[in-house]
């Protein structure tokens, strides 16, 4: 005996790539590669800048006129606490 024809109206199942999940689950790893092989080629392109050797020192230095600067602002700073302190915490 010869096995039964298929139905004319039976249903064929889609292929995989017809599904947009399939495509969502497939985007990120991809995109994640693309951003590695970018990073790369920016990484290999373009040279780290050379450390200075004193740097020790001019990072204390730029603390030091940021210090400098804050103490300018002291008042201003001290008035803009006051004001935003209710009235009855206030010092007198």
């Amino acid at each position: 005996m010869s096995s039964p024809a298929p139905a004319p109206d039976a249903i064929r199942p889609t292929p995989w790539w017809k599904f947009g999940h399939v495509w969502l689950v497939i985007a990120g790893p991809v995109i994640v590669i693309v951003a590695g092989f970018v990073t790369f080629a920016i990484a290999a392109r373009q040279s780290d800048p050379v450390i200075a050797q004193d740097y020790y020192r001019q990072g204390m230095e730029i603390n030091q006129s940021l210090q400098h600067a804050q103490r300018g602002m002291a008042p201003a700073l001290k008035a803009r606490n006051h004001a935003a302190t209710p009235a009855g915490d206030q010092p007198r």
